[in-house]
């Protein structure tokens, strides 16, 4: 039977252990989401600006058209852009921001708090004859890819920062924490590019959180300081 001091001894281990079953929770059911592009400004340079997940997400660069507010069908089949860590296509949003390599500056898209390990999916990269690609400046990986519905084609690939379609299609992934992604883009008539995380598990833990654990850790010692 538990003596009074063994309860008073646990009960910060439990606070401890309730808020890393919240975490762990929260991992395992973590699903990509994609950004739901509010608002934009067609031109080179142009802008948009949506939110994903909670975290204000801003575009800025060349900007040739777009679908915003989920009235677009391009992510299909939803296929191409599942695999990896990329559990939902962005057809479960519907939005998308077009390019066509016209603009020689940098694109850029910025976070509003960090996030972990963002996605960027892409859709009809180059054509059958005419590669086109995404010179990023950090290194990505693929992690979906295949044809698209309306043209056919197949995966992205990736070379060091360079990813590289000729009608290529996919999902690429980030790893690490990013404040934001730049990259330049070289001519083709017509693609397009969005941004997801995924779920809470794309944001830096919030402050409140961290705060759990420190209350829990702090009570567990003083409990260990009154033991002794």
């Amino acid at each position: 039977m538990m003596t009074l001091r063994t309860r008073l001894l646990l009960r910060p281990l439990q606070a401890v252990s309730i808020a890393l079953s919240v975490s762990v929770s929260a991992t395992a059911s973590a699903a990509t989401v994609w950004t739901d592009w509010g608002s934009a400004s067609f031109g080179a340079p142009g802008s948009a600006s949506g939110a994903v997940s909670g975290v204000g997400v801003t575009y800025s660069g060349e900007l040739g058209g777009g679908v915003i507010n989920g009235t677009g069908g391009i992510w299909a089949p939803n296929s191409s852009f599942i695999g990896g860590t990329s559990t939902a296509s962005p057809s479960t949003v519907g939005d998308d921001l077009r390019l066509n390599g016209s603009f020689t500056g940098l694109n850029t898209i910025t976070f509003a708090s960090p996030v972990v390990d963002p996605l960027v999916a892409i859709w009809s990269l180059g054509q059958p004859a005419l590669s086109a690609s995404f010179v990023f400046t950090a290194t990505p990986t693929v992690e979906a890819g295949g044809p698209k519905a309306a043209f056919g084609g197949s995966s992205i690939t990736v070379s060091g920062n360079t990813v590289s379609g000729s009608e290529g299609n996919g999902v690429v992934q980030f790893t690490g924490t990013f404040s934001s992604i730049s990259w330049t883009n070289t001519f083709e008539n017509f693609y397009a590019f969005t941004v997801g995380i995924n779920g809470v598990d794309g944001t830096v833990p919030e402050p409140g959180t961290l705060a759990v654990l420190g209350l829990g850790l702090a009570g567990l010692a003083a409990s260990r300081r009154r033991k002794q």
